[in-house]
């Protein structure tokens, strides 16, 4: 079977999580990868795990990200190619780009599977469901296959391919202009919550937003980055940026260090991609501490400040 995985990236900078999307697609069957854009130089990347062609998707109105701009234009390619399944990574653009595939070919999108098996026409699946409470076992019986990948649900692994570009030029209406980036605001640069190998994030415990020094304090001396949590966030003392959650950033970090935070699910969600998580919580009974790889008990507040005067006297 042949099986399209869609590449999600920002005007040419890949997101490694299509890498996982990839090795989730090399079960199923022979994989080509979808650019959308005219980003030829990202074949050889791609070829490291496993395409054997990439399709080079061109138009003007593809110069930038839109998400029914690319949804047609992946149609179109599935229709060039033959193909009758799409991969993509579970991230903002995966997700929505497949949903408008499903609505342009009246197909069901599946999001969020950590496993799937092909068998004799249909897939056999396990979903994330519920916030990542629950794992489904699901059946898909669809002409079209169009799923999405949990971030971070598997370890992207190369695999060669040949990686054969193949540019293709699609027809877009000026209607898909509806949904396209029209404006971009600079982000500050440096590490980010995404590629931060130690996230530090605050919870109500911290208590308010003056105490959140100490947790900007500690990441700038670990190479980290802050996080929070959406309390917080609603309460007014972080940016929603830093949110961790359901709602939030999905991130994956070496170290997790929860400050403060009770652990719900819908916050566990966002990092239980991290290798190690430390919880720091008066309540030894919190969730975040039960599920914690390691736990400091007792308040932040005089817990954050030690730890800082440790490290620099080290």
């Amino acid at each position: 079977m042949k099986v399209l995985v869609l590449v999600d990236h920002d005007r040419g900078v890949l997101d490694e999580l299509t890498f996982q999307a990839m090795t989730a697609a090399r079960s199923l069957g022979s994989i080509d990868a979808v650019v959308m854009g005219d980003y030829p130089a990202l074949a050889p990347d791609l070829a490291q795990y496993g395409a054997e062609a990439v399709h080079v998707v061109t138009h003007d109105l593809l110069a930038d990200y839109g998400s029914e701009a690319w949804a047609d234009a992946l149609a179109q390619a599935m229709l060039v190619s033959g193909a009758r399944a799409v991969i993509a990574p579970g991230t903002d653009r995966g997700n929505e780009v497949l949903a408008h595939v499903g609505a342009l070919l009246n197909a069901p999108m599946v999001a969020n599977c950590n496993e799937i098996t092909a068998g004799d026409g249909d897939w056999s699946m396990i979903r994330t469901r519920w916030g990542g409470s629950l794992l489904e076992e699901a059946t898909l019986t669809a002409d079209y296959k169009l799923v999405t990948i949990t971030p971070h649900a598997l370890v992207a692994e190369p695999s060669s391919g040949a990686g054969t570009v193949q540019m293709l030029a699609v027809e877009l209406d000026e209607s898909v202009t509806r949904t396209i980036v029209a404006d971009r605001v600079r982000a500050e640069g440096g590490i980010t919550l995404q590629t931060a190998p130690v996230v530090v994030a605050g919870g109500r415990g911290v208590g308010n937003p003056e105490n959140f020094a100490s947790l900007d304090e500690l990441a700038e001396l670990v190479g980290g980055a802050v996080g929070c949590s959406r309390v917080v966030t609603n309460n007014g003392w972080r940016s929603h940026a830093e949110q961790v959650g359901q709602t939030g950033n999905r991130v994956a970090p070496d170290l997790y260090i929860a400050c403060g935070i009770s652990g719900a699910i819908q916050h566990w969600v966002g990092m239980m991609g991290s290798k190690r998580v430390l919880a720091i919580n008066t309540d030894r009974e919190a969730p975040m501490v039960t599920k914690a790889d390691y736990a400091v008990i007792g308040d932040v507040n005089e817990i954050l400040p030690a730890v800082i005067a440790a490290i620099k006297a080290r």
